[in-house]
């Protein structure tokens, strides 16, 4: 046989054996039971060749190895977790109630464990007191994420604890400790439960990416110089290089749209050149209008909602289809029609409004029992809401019935498979990995469901609550229900739809006319399954990067607990202490905004009551059709997708077209659509153009942009704003055009298409 007839026979058994392995990828490809759109049938072979993640997303940011010896329930983790979970939530809860404030979040503790665990590394003995190994060595990947896990757990106030200071302010109840705690304890640990019985559903099927994880799981491989087969064979400057060029770019960069020019974050340019123009400034601002300027230079505006570059693009592209509709299309037909009187309203507001065009006085319609006072409500003016306010709601009420309908049609295989298939049948690297370690057996779990549901039981029976016992059960029903299809959307869009509307409108029809009770069931709703996904969302970190999972279980439990304990021992002492807490005229701004806002809507929905703004016949009525408009719109992209499944189609998914803008208010235009432009570049541009370089750097840049702008937040808080009381920089930087121009236009100071001379809207009302 001649040397070409030898290399030719080489090659097509080299070709052979490749197209076997290509033909068993393809056998192996159906990792979701449902049609996944982040799914290429080419990167998925690549994946599953290289027994690797099918998602190159994943395989990105996360390594396909574990080395089981590596230290991570050590004396070090543990302590640093500790002090973590004392002072980030301690230091969180006394900025909550003040204003300005300034959040401290997790990503803040990655960043400064990494020098402090490697601090201990070097200076503590390694010495061995009762067992226990005081310096195990060199401070591991997994000890930090340990850390950092519990760090995040409880970063944010915990919802109750503005239940228990509503009561305080805007009802004069104080109940003692004993109440609070047990309330916080249900209220956090009750959604743990869940995500945890739920986590074969949301965390272990490799489709469930949580694509928020991959930034985080980046930084920590960045921060630790791991390398694996994921990242590519792209040149250049190394990941972590790379790291520090973009974090000291970010950081600095805010003081410009964060403090000294921030014209550059509200980049209203079409504003500044007509300012009185109501009708440009509506369409272009972005204070009060709908944002058509299309462009900010502030990093921490595009990221409000969630990072551009761990959305994949499908998703980011149903988010902006929806806004493009419901905000530039639907929004100014409504309004400039005048619908629900909304010319004398401002088109975009976050307030709630009277018939004089005044925020509305909600303490002018209670009672001295804290009820409604119907006469006085008679006497004195309905509620109005902005256009964007009224869309907003009606898009929550699509969302709620659109998610379980999109669930039924298109995850209900998936659900089924999961149910019956154990961690080490997925067809997943990481699963694989993580089944060699013990894992919590679902009776953990359920012994903390039922010792927080009698937390519940004993909150609502021993103290006066007006909250029926059967309220608490339907709306932990309702979280229930919720969880599994509102989770896997969020695991594979980035985007989660909020119960928070949906258990406002359940409990003001079924317990009419009691504020706490309304609190309570939003918060037992809502927050229950908010919590699951959280604790499910970090249950995906630790099995991304290896975390034993009873370590995980023992880690998040203790740490909420914890957290909320000294939260509300933060809490107790600032009203002990501070004089005039939560008032308007607080000379050290702890003027409590978010209890304002929360007690506002007890009144609103709890008081007044939804029956007086969304039954037929009422000035809201009519946005009831959106229920039907977002249970019927999945069953078209369904049919379609049966008739052409490799259609476009399927990248349709009306839960986050209907959700991906929920939070529009507080939220404005400027928050979505440079947002939308950003994804677009990096997410399709890039990644279709330039595939090895997103590969190596795109969630690294994501890390480095945001943790620049998170320690720069806290740089400019501390040192420019909090000392003082906000005086520095009064006289100068404050004053100068940069820092003005925005807010004085018709868009800054909210203005509305018509003038209001007295009252406006109906003549009666009930």
């Amino acid at each position: 046989m001649s040397a070409y007839a030898a290399h030719s026979s080489s090659n097509g058994s080299v070709e052979k054996i490749d197209s076997e392995k290509a033909a068993l990828a393809i056998g192996a490809l159906p990792l979701a039971d449902f049609d996944d759109p982040n799914i290429n049938k080419d990167e998925a072979i690549t994946g599953v060749l290289e027994d690797d993640s099918p998602y190159p997303e994943v395989r990105s940011a996360v390594a396909n190895t574990d080395d089981m010896s590596i230290p991570v329930s050590t004396f070090r983790a543990w302590s640093m977790g500790f002090f973590w979970v004392i002072i980030i939530p301690g230091l969180n809860q006394f900025f909550f109630f003040r204003y300005p404030s300034v959040n401290i979040n997790g990503m803040v503790a990655q960043l400064l464990s990494f020098p402090m665990g490697r601090f201990w590394a070097s200076v503590v003995p390694n010495v061995t007191i009762f067992g226990v190994h005081l310096n195990p060595g060199p401070f591991t990947i997994k000890e930090h994420v340990l850390v950092t896990i519990m760090a995040t757990v409880g970063w944010q106030s915990a919802y109750a604890t503005d239940i228990i200071a509503v009561q305080r302010v805007f009802y004069g109840q104080t109940f003692n400790f004993s109440y609070q705690w047990m309330l916080v304890m249900s209220t956090q640990l009750i959604g743990f439960s869940l995500g945890g019985i739920m986590r074969r559903f949301l965390v272990l099927p490799p489709s469930m990416i949580w694509p928020t994880n991959l930034v985080t799981c980046a930084l920590f491989n960045t921060l630790h110089a791991q390398s694996y087969a994921g990242i590519g064979n792209r040149g250049g400057i190394s990941r972590e290089r790379f790291f520090v060029y973009v974090f000291l770019a970010s950081c600095a960069w805010y003081f410009f749209p964060g403090y000294l020019f921030q014209a550059l974050s509200y980049f209203t340019w079409v504003c500044w050149i007509a300012p009185d123009n109501v009708v440009v400034n509506q369409l272009f601002g972005y204070e009060s209008g709908l944002g058509m300027s299309l462009i900010t230079f502030d990093w921490a505006q595009i990221t409000y909602v969630v990072n551009p570059l761990a959305t994949p693009w499908w998703s980011e592209a149903n988010v902006l289809v929806g806004f493009v509709f419901f905000f530039w299309i639907l929004t100014p037909i409504l309004y400039y029609t005048n619908a629900w009187y909304s010319k004398f309203l401002p088109i975009m507001s976050r307030t709630s409004y009277d018939n004089t065009g005044a925020a509305y006085n909600v303490t002018a319609i209670l009672g001295t029992d804290g009820t409604l006072n119907a006469t006085a409500y008679e006497a004195y003016s309905p509620l109005f809401l902005s256009t964007t306010f009224a869309v907003s709601y009606g898009l929550s009420f699509a969302s709620i019935t659109a998610t379980i309908t999109h669930a039924v049609l298109f995850f209900r295989k998936q659900i089924w498979a999961q149910s019956r298939r154990s961690i080490d049948e997925q067809p997943d690297i990481h699963a694989r990995l993580m089944a060699r370690y013990r894992q919590v057996p679902e009776w953990w779990y359920l012994i903390i469901f039922v010792i927080m549901f009698v937390f519940g039981i004993i909150v609502i029976e021993v103290w006066p609550t007006q909250f029926p016992v059967w309220g608490f059960v339907l709306a932990l029903l309702i979280a229930f229900l919720y969880i599994i299809p509102i989770g896997m959307i969020q695991a594979i869009t980035n985007q989660q739809v909020g119960l928070n509307v949906i258990t406002e409108l359940v409990v003001g029809y079924a317990i009419p006319g009691r504020p706490l009770a309304m609190m309570l069931f939003k918060t037992w709703g809502y927050i229950t399954m908010a919590q699951a996904l959280q604790f499910a969302q970090d249950f995906k970190l630790g099995h991304y990067m290896k975390i034993p999972p009873r370590t995980m279980f023992f880690a998040q439990v203790s740490a909420a607990a914890i957290a909320g304990t000294v939260q509300l021992g933060v809490q107790a002492w600032m009203f002990t202490n501070i004089v005039d807490m939560c008032s308007i005229t607080q000379p050290d701004g702890f003027i409590c905004p978010s209890t304002q806002v929360f007690g506002t809507a007890s009144i609103i929905w709890g008081v007044i009551g939804p029956q007086r703004q969304f039954s037929p016949g009422q000035m809201y009525g009519g946005l009831l059709w959106f229920f039907l408009v977002g249970a019927l719109c999945p069953f078209g992209a369904w049919i379609i997708s049966l008739k052409w499944p490799n259609s476009f189609i399927r990248y349709i998914n009306f839960p986050v077209i209907f959700t991906g803008t929920a939070a529009i208010p507080p939220a404005t235009a400027v928050n979505f659509v440079p947002w939308a432009i950003v994804g677009f570049i990096f997410q399709y541009v890039i990644r279709r153009r330039h595939f090895s370089w997103w590969t190596k750097y795109n969630y690294v840049l994501a890390a480095g942009l945001d943790s620049g702008l998170a320690i720069s937040i806290i740089l400019i808080f501390f040192c420019l704003q909090y000392p003082a009381n906000g005086t520095i920089g009064a006289t100068n930087v404050a004053k100068w055009w940069g820092n003005n121009v925005f807010l004085k236009t018709a868009d800054g100071k909210g203005m509305s298409y018509y003038t209001i001379n007295g009252t406006f809207g109906p003549s009666t009302w009930g």
